[in-house]
Formats: C-alpha cells, sequence, structure tokens
C-alpha cells in the first residue's frame, strides 16, 4: 500500500507509526462491545451458537478496511511476549504466500487464522469488525440508501431456512460509529491515504500502520 505522492506529499515521505491514544484504544473497546452484544441479542432469538460446528470460521477469507482497527489489532500484539508475537508473524507471512499463490489460481484461500491457537483466537478482545460480526444475519443501511444484507454463516442459513420475520443485527450505527472512529484517527491524512483491504495475516506481515508525518 504505497503512499501517493502528489507536489505537496513529496516533500513529506517521513512516516510515523500512529498510536492510537487511551481515549481512542476505550471508545473502540466500547463499540466492539456493542458489536458483541449486538450480535449475542439476536443469536440468542434464534437459539444459535458456533458450539459443535465442524467448521472454524478463522479460516475464512476476510478482509479489513479501517487503520483504527489495524492499529487497535497491534495493540494487542504488543501485549504479548515477544516470542509469541514473532510466531504469529511467521504464521502471517506463510499465510500470506500461500493466499496469493491460491489467488492466483482462482481460488478463494481458506487458510487458518495466524493468530488461531487450537481453535481459539489468541487475541480475542482485538479482533476485528468483520471477525466479530460474522455468524448471524445481518444489514446495514448505506449512505446511498442502498441496504446491504448478509444472510449469515452456512450453519445459520440452514437453522433460519423456510422461516419469516428473522432477526437480524443492523450494523448501520455501528459501522457509522467505526467511520467516525477512523476519521478522528488518522485526522486530514485520511485525504491522502490509500483504503485499507488487508487481511489480517497481511496486517502482522506489514506491521502496525504507518502513516505520513504532518507537513
Amino acid at each position: 500500500m504505497p503512499i501517493p505522492q502528489g507536489p505537496k506529499e513529496e516533500q513529506c515521505v517521513s512516516m510515523m507509526q500512529k498510536i492510537l491514544s487511551f481515549e481512542l484504544k476505550r471508545r473502540i473497546a466500547e463499540l466492539y462491545s456493542r458489536m458483541e452484544n449486538a450480535y449475542d441479542a439476536v443469536a440468542r432469538q434464534l437459539n444459535f451458537t458456533c458450539e459443535g460446528c465442524p467448521d472454524n470460521c478463522c479460516d475464512s477469507f476476510f478482509q479489513h478496511h479501517t487503520y483504527i482497527e489495524w492499529a487497535y489489532l497491534w495493540e494487542g500484539l504488543y501485549t504479548l511476549p515477544e516470542a509469541q508475537r514473532e510466531t504469529y508473524i511467521e504464521r502471517a507471512k506463510n499465510c500470506v504466500i500461500e493466499s496469493e499463490a491460491m489467488l492466483g489460481r482462482g481460488e478463494r484461500p481458506a487458510l487458518m487464522c495466524p493468530v488461531n491457537d487450537e481453535g481459539l483466537c489468541a487475541l480475542y478482545s482485538y479482533r476485528l469488525m468483520i471477525c466479530r460480526m460474522h455468524g448471524v444475519p445481518s444489514a446495514f443501511m448505506r449512505p446511498d440508501g442502498r441496504k446491504i444484507e448478509f444472510p449469515g454463516c452456512f450453519r445459520c442459513q440452514d437453522l433460519v431456512e423456510g422461516k419469516e420475520n428473522i432477526p437480524v443485527v443492523d450494523r448501520t450505527e455501528l459501522y457509522r460509529d467505526l467511520a467516525m472512529l477512523e476519521a478522528e484517527f488518522l485526522g486530514h491524512r485520511r485525504h491522502v491515504l490509500p483504503r485499507v483491504k488487508l487481511t489480517l495475516a497481511q496486517m502482522l506481515v506489514q506491521g502496525p500502520p504507518r502513516i505520513p508525518e504532518p507537513c
């Protein structure tokens, strides 16, 4: 993800690791908690649980789209012992190589997340939005008024098949609040930075997000 450099930006090539403030860490943790509560409320209504599922969603090919979640993921990594962190980064490197090879063959990658240990997430409290929301049906309204719907995982789709008035998680407000945190985190730099479209493995391999120094 190279940083675009127009005439002004060419004078601002110095980069820095953007660290989350205590307040932003508190607020994204609070937002993640709201996501969990919204998910759990729908799961209870559907009597849906992951217990006994033959699949593991942690091998899904998820791409993530915000710098603030990328930074918060690294906040979690920095809480781990260095040796454990390096193990996950090495796994991530292999995952990126394998994913690129599969994509090159026209296949959708299905590889275990590099921070998954024996079926459990080692960074559970820091996992990203898509990891938290996948499973139950959900939807959100785009600013242009178009409604985007997600049917849930295959197991949940089987559970609700043929039913009417299926409860869903409304992601609209959650997405809006995440976008507001992203804007606050990046400030004016959000206008020159490329869009994020990275897997968790790529976020580990690239290191914490690096942001242009202000001119």
